[in-house]
C-alpha cells in the first residue's frame, strides 16, 4: 500500500458509519463538509470499497491453505483498482484512513462470509504503528469476535512501498500484534524496499516472495540460485515462503521442484469476491505430476577470488639498497623461498630470484666484488603482479603471456597496489587448472551444457520423484581417428555438432540435456517420444558428420590410421550411437547405478548396427 508521511489527523466520514454503534471508534470527529469534499472520502463514506479474495495455496497438493483479501473500489470507475486508490490517497492525505477502512471492510466481509480459513490483510508499516499508538488493537479485536473472526485465522501482511522510518516502532507494533496471536507476514520481498533487515527484525512468520523473481524462472537460473538463496535466509530465521506471481505451468513446477511450501498467482487461482475452494484444475495437474522440472543452467563462472586457492608466502621484503651479502643472508634462513620482493614504501618494484642471484653470487670473488652493492642491479624490475580482486580467469592472459619468467620468478600478491606476499609460478597454473576442471564438472566449457554435476542432481531429483523416465547416452563411433587425422580443433566441431543435434530433438523444459566429456554426452528424457528423438538424433548427426570429412575421404567411405596399439586399419566415417536405458520407480536407489546401466546400452549400441540400444531394468533389447 502506498504511504504519505503526514502528522494531521484526519479521519474519513466513513469511519463511524462502518463500525457498529456504541463500538469503540478508530476515528475522532471531523469536520464533516471537508471530508465530504474529498472524492476517496465520499467512496469510504458510501461504503463503495470491496474485497476479492485469492487464495494461496500449498505447491505440494494443491490445497487451499489461506486467502489474501485484494480490495477494489466502485466498479466501472477510475478508481477501481488498488493502486488508483492509494495513488488518489496519497493526494487527498487520506492514506491512513483509506487502509483502516479496507481493515473494516475485509473484516466484516470475510465474518459475512463465515469463513474459517486464514485471512491475509495488507497493511503498511506507518499504518501499522499508527493503529497501536493511537488507538491499539481493542477496537479491532472487539469487532472481529463481532464477526466470529478469531485471531489465530488473522495474518497482518506488511506491505512497504516507502522505507520504513522508524524500525523499532514498527517492532514494538509487531510484538504488540503478536501478543493477541496474530501473524505476521512481509510483502513483495525484494522489490526493492522490503529489507533484509526488515525480515531480520520483524521475523515475520510468513514471506511473500515478490514475482520479479518467480516470473519466468524457468528460463532464468540466476532467480533459481536468487530462491535458493532465500529458502537458506527463511531457514535461519524461521519464515514460511509464499511464491507470488505464478502464471505458467513450467514456473510452477520448478518452485514446486524447488521445496516452496506455498504459491499464488493468476495460474492458480485470480481474485473472486467468494473466496474459492481449491484452485484450478491444470495448476493441481502440475502440482500432483510426477515430471521432474528442468532447471535453466548457467554456464559455471571461474570468478572465484585467488585467495582461496593460492597458497600465498609471507616473505620478508627487501629495498632497492638492500646489499647483496644479505639478501644471500636472507635466502639461506629461508630455505622456501623461490624469490624476495623489493619494496619501495608499501609497493613492491622488483624480485629477486633465488636460483638466478644464487648463482651469480657464489661465483668466484662475488662476494667480494657484489657482496655490499646495492641489489637493485640483480632484480627484474618489472615483475607480474597479481591484485587480489583478480580472478582466475584473469590471470589466463598472464598464463599465455610471451613473458614466461613467472615460471621462475613466481608472482607477487598485491592488495590495491600495496604489497601482500609471494606465489610461486606452479601454484597459479595448479590454481587455474583445478578451478578450470572444477568449472567443468557444472557446465563444460567447449559446449556450455551441464557437466557431472548438474547432471548427478537432475537424475537424483528424477529418483527422488519416483517417476518414470528414459537415459540416453550419446557416444561417437571412430571418433578418434577423425581427431588423430585431422586435429582437435577439428574434432571440437564434430563434439558441437553433438550438442548442436542433440539439442535440436529434445523439449524444452522437459528433456535434460548434459556433456560428460569428451565426446559422451547424456539425456534425460521425460518426453514419451524419446525413441523417435534419439533415431532422428542418430540419423542427422550422421548426415551432417559426414561432410566434416574432406571430400577424398567421404567419397572412400572412411579414413586410414592408428588404432590405440599402433596398427594402421580402416576406419569408417564417425557416427553417433545412443544407448537407452528405461527407469521405473524403484529400479535404481541412486544416480550412479543409473549411470552405470546407460553406460552399459552405450557399449551394445556402439556394436549395433542401426547405432542404437535399448535397456531397461535387468533387461535388454536392441532398438
Amino acid at each position: 500500500m502506498h504511504l504519505v508521511q503526514n502528522t494531521s489527523y484526519s479521519p474519513c466520514v466513513g469511519a463511524p458509519h462502518l463500525f457498529a454503534p456504541r463500538e469503540p471508534q478508530l476515528a475522532r470527529p471531523v469536520d464533516l463538509q471537508v471530508v465530504c469534499a474529498s472524492v476517496l472520502g465520499q467512496i469510504i463514506a458510501q461504503r463503495r470499497l470491496f474485497p476479492v479474495f485469492q487464495p494461496i495455496a500449498k505447491l505440494a497438493d494443491g490445497l487451499v491453505y489461506a486467502h489474501e483479501a485484494l480490495i477494489r473500489g466502485p466498479e466501472g470507475g477510475n478508481l477501481y483498482a488498488p493502486d488508483a486508490l492509494f495513488t488518489q490517497a496519497s493526494e487527498e492525505a487520506l492514506t491512513f484512513e483509506l487502509e483502516l477502512a479496507c481493515l473494516v471492510v475485509i473484516l466484516q466481509r470475510w465474518g459475512e462470509l463465515a469463513q474459517h480459513g486464514r485471512l491475509f490483510i495488507n497493511i503498511s508499516a506507518q499504518a501499522l504503528v499508527r493503529l497501536i499508538s493511537q488507538v491499539g488493537m481493542q477496537p479491532v479485536i472487539r469487532l472481529m469476535r463481532r464477526w466470529g473472526i478469531s485471531c489465530r485465522q488473522l495474518v497482518l501482511e506488511i506491505t512497504e512501498h516507502e522505507r520504513v522510518l522508524d524500525m523499532q516502532a514498527l517492532v514494538d507494533a509487531v510484538k504488540a500484534v503478536r501478543r493477541l496471536g496474530i501473524q505476521i507476514a512481509l510483502d513483495d520481498f525484494g522489490d526493492g524496499r522490503s529489507s533484509l533487515r526488515l525480515w531480520s527484525e520483524v521475523r515475520p512468520e510468513v514471506v511473500k516472495i515478490d514475482k520479479y523473481f518467480t516470473k519466468h524462472i524457468s528460463t532464468h537460473a540466476d532467480k533459481v540460485k536468487t530462491i535458493q538463496a532465500l529458502q537458506k535466509i527463511a531457514e535461519i530465521f524461521g519464515s514460511e515462503l509464499v511464491a507470488e506471481g505464478i502464471e505458467t505451468d513450467d514456473d510452477l513446477r520448478l518452485l514446486r521442484d524447488l521445496g516452496l511450501t506455498y504459491g499464488q498467482g493468476f495460474f492458480l487461482a485470480r481474485p473472486r469476491a467468494e473466496p474459492c475452494t481449491a484452485v484450478q484444475p491444470g495448476a493441481v495437474a502440475v502440482m500432483v505430476s510426477r515430471r521432474v522440472a528442468v532447471y535453466p543452467e548457467a554456464r559455471q563462472s571461474t570468478q572465484a577470488n585467488i585467495f582461496d586457492r593460492l597458497n600465498i608466502m609471507q616473505a620478508p621484503t627487501i629495498g632497492a639498497d638492500t646489499p647483496n651479502d644479505q639478501v644471500a643472508a636472507l635466502f639461506l634462513m629461508h630455505p622456501h623461498l623461490h624469490a624476495l620482493p623489493l619494496v619501495e614504501g608499501d609497493h613492491p618494484i622488483g624480485i629477486i630470484n633465488r636460483t638466478s642471484f644464487l648463482e651469480r653470487y657464489s661465483k668466484l670473488y662475488s662476494r667480494e666484488l657484489w657482496g655490499n652493492k646495492p641489489c637493485l642491479q640483480w632484480a627484474n624490475l618489472q615483475p607480474r603482479l597479481i591484485e587480489s580482486k583478480h580472478t582466475i580467469d584473469d590471470l589466463l592472459g598472464i598464463l599465455t603471456s610471451d613473458d614466461q619468467r613467472y615460471l621462475e620468478d613466481g608472482f607477487i600478491v598485491v592488495d590495491n597496489g600495496r604489497y601482500h606476499g609471494l606465489c610461486r609460478g606452479d601454484q597459479i597454473v595448479k590454481s587455474v587448472t583445478e578451478t578450470r576442471i572444477e568449472a567443468a564438472r557444472h557446465a563444460n566449457p567447449l559446449t556450455f551444457l551441464p557437466g557431472n554435476i548438474p547432471i548427478t542432481q537432475h537424475i537424483e531429483r528424477m529418483l527422488a520423484r519416483n517417476t518414470e523416465f528414459v537415459v540416453g547416452y550419446l557416444d561417437l563411433n571412430n571418433f578418434k581417428s577423425f581427431n588423430d587425422r585431422y586435429g582437435y580443433w577439428r574434432g571440437d566441431e564434430v563434439i558441437r555438432l553433438v550438442a548442436q543435434v542433440a539439442a535440436s530433438h529434445v523439449q524444452e523444459r522437459r528433456d535434460f540435456l548434459g556433456h560428460v566429456g569428451g565426446d559422451d554426452f547424456i539425456v534425460v528424457f521425460q518426453s514419451t517420444s524419446w525413441a523417435e528423438q534419439c533415431r532422428c538424433m542418430i540419423d542427422e548427426f550422421n548426415t551432417r558428420a559426414a561432410h566434416l570429412f574432406d571430400e577424398a575421404d567421404q567419397l572412400k567411405g572412411g579414413i586410414e590410421a592408428q588404432d590405440r596399439q599402433g596398427f594402421t586399419h580402416f576406419f569408417a566415417l564417425t557416427t553417433l550411437s545412443i544407448g537407452a536405458v528405461q527407469v521405473s520407480p524403484g529400479d535404481f536407489s541412486n544416480a550412479e547405478q543409473v549411470a552405470n546401466a546407460a553406460a552399459a546400452a552405450k557399449h551394445a549400441a556402439k556394436s549395433s548396427a542401426c547405432g542404437m540400444a535399448v535397456r531397461r531394468h535387468n533387461a535388454e533389447k536392441l532398438a
